[in-house]
Parts: C-alpha cells; sequence; structure tokens
C-alpha cells in the first residue's frame, strides 16, 4: 500500500480517504493499486464493521491524472509501474487474477466486495473513474454542491470502472444513458433526486461517520449477510459486463478520435472528429 490511501480505525469503524490533495485526488496507478489493495486488507479485518470512504482537500475524486497515462495516446508502457500496472496498460481486458475485473474495476468493485458496508462522503468534484468509485460504495452521502459526471465522454472513452452496469442499477436504463452520453455536470442535489446518491448533506463525512457508527453497533454477522444477500439480488453477469467495459476501452483509446477529444479539450477549442 503506498501514501495514497489513508486509514484510520476507529470503534469498528475504517476512515478511507484518498490522499492526494494537490492533485484532487486524480487516478494515476499508484492510486489504483492503493485502493484495490487497501480494500483486500480491510475485508480481511474483522476489526472493521463499517467503512467511510472519501477524498482529502477539495474534492472526493476529479478522475483519470492524464499526465500519467501517455499510454493512452499509444506511447506505452511507462517503466517503474508495477506489474498490475502494467497489465492494465497493456492489454486492458486482461483480468486481475483469480477475479472477474482489471485493476481499474478492481479500485472500484473492491468496495462492492468488501463484506462490510461502505459508505461514500462526497464532497467538491467526483468526476469520471472518481464518480465510479463512489458508484462501487453502498450508500453515497454527498454534499449538495458537489459536483458529479460521467465524464468519460470528453476524452473520447467510455465509463470502464464497473460504471455500466452501477448507472444502471442506480439510476435506470435511459437516465444511465443520457448522462454517459452527455457527460453533463450534475449537482449533489440533482444526483439525490435522481437516485445517483443516496441523500445530501451539508457535512457529508460528518453524516456518512455517523451512520458508519450507528451500523457497527448492529450485529456484523447480519450486516455482512445483508449486503451479500442484496449485492446478489442486484446483480447480474458482472464478469461479462466488465469485460465488455474493458473491449470497449480498449478499442477506443490510442484511435484518431479519442486523441483528438482530449487535445481539443485542453486547446480550449471544438473537436473535429473523422
Amino acid at each position: 500500500m503506498t501514501d495514497r490511501v489513508t486509514v484510520s480505525v476507529h470503534e469498528g469503524v475504517a476512515d478511507v480517504r484518498l490522499n492526494r490533495p494537490d492533485k484532487l485526488n486524480a487516478l494515476d496507478m499508484a492510486m489504483f493499486d492503493a485502493l484495490a489493495e487497501t480494500g483486500d486488507a480491510l475485508a480481511a479485518d474483522a476489526s472493521v464493521r463499517a467503512v467511510v470512504l472519501s477524498g482529502e482537500g477539495r474534492a472526493f475524486c476529479a478522475g483519470l491524472d492524464f499526465s500519467g497515462f501517455a499510454a493512452m495516446a499509444g506511447d506505452g508502457v511507462r517503466t517503474g509501474e508495477s506489474e498490475r500496472a502494467r497489465r492494465l496498460l497493456g492489454d486492458i481486458t486482461d483480468r486481475e487474477p483469480g477475479r472477474i475485473t482489471n485493476l481499474g474495476q478492481q479500485a472500484v468493485h473492491v468496495w462492492r466486495e468488501l463484506p462490510q458496508p461502505v459508505i461514500a462522503a462526497v464532497h467538491g468534484h467526483a468526476l469520471g473513474g472518481g464518480l465510479q468509485i463512489v458508484l462501487g460504495a453502498d450508500i453515497r452521502i454527498v454534499a449538495p454542491d458537489a459536483k458529479l459526471s460521467v465524464l468519460e465522454i470528453r476524452w473520447g472513452l467510455v465509463p470502464d470502472m464497473t460504471g455500466t452496469a452501477a448507472l444502471i442499477r442506480l439510476v435506470g436504463e435511459d437516465v444511465a444513458k443520457e448522462l454517459t452520453f452527455t457527460g453533463r455536470m450534475v449537482s449533489g442535489e440533482d444526483a439525490a433526486r435522481i437516485g445517483l446518491a443516496t441523500r445530501v448533506d451539508a457535512d457529508p463525512h460528518a453524516a456518512a461517520t455517523a451512520l458508519a457508527r450507528e451500523i457497527a453497533g448492529n450485529s456484523p454477522d447480519a450486516v455482512r449477510s445483508a449486503k451479500r444477500l442484496l449485492n446478489r439480488a442486484a446483480d447480474h453477469d458482472l464478469a461479462g459486463q466488465f469485460l465488455e467495459e474493458s473491449r470497449a476501452l480498449g478499442a477506443l483509446r490510442g484511435t484518431p478520435n479519442q486523441v483528438e477529444a482530449v487535445r481539443a479539450y485542453f486547446e480550449k477549442r471544438p473537436p473535429s472528429f473523422t
């Protein structure tokens, strides 16, 4: 585990924070690794009864750190990356050993797999991959002025971190498509209205912590069993869905239109797609 994610446990509640505030907790390979490893460690810790997931600084997570993803434009895999990061930047359809996910997906799916309930406390921005991490939680408490977006369309890409399955499950097919096709920004208030968030609170972290403490006071066996049953009722062929996400992203990244989407955004001009 790296300093990208911090964990503190008090009275059965794990306070997990994305810890890259100078970059609005943007996702690089070290962050993906840290999220997956943190989830695995918490799953094995019987003393943890509930988890609060949040971001340090001014935002939950602003999405991908494109400065660390030159390979998306076909520049190859950088030296010094972990083996699992190399797999993600190489053939994105490769699965994590023994899992239905690649590394990027596992950084999200690990929270749904976790036997303990996970409550996301969202403030500031939760964009693209950042929003998908939020969707991996069981419950989402957001600030009224938080900004959430399925932002991948801006970069000529698709949600590829389990987001397609989560969006359909939470907001329904039509709203999921509208959010994905447009990348429009949604406030915390609107997110709660359409089902993207559970509820709003002016202090989402305090509210999430209070809820986690309430949950932690219940029978851990009953809570874990309830989460497992509710997940099973909602999940349909996730392995196939996650693999299709990866295939779609792999077919898009580095193509002329995808590179043009990124360049046009940073050059502040309308894109010219072929």
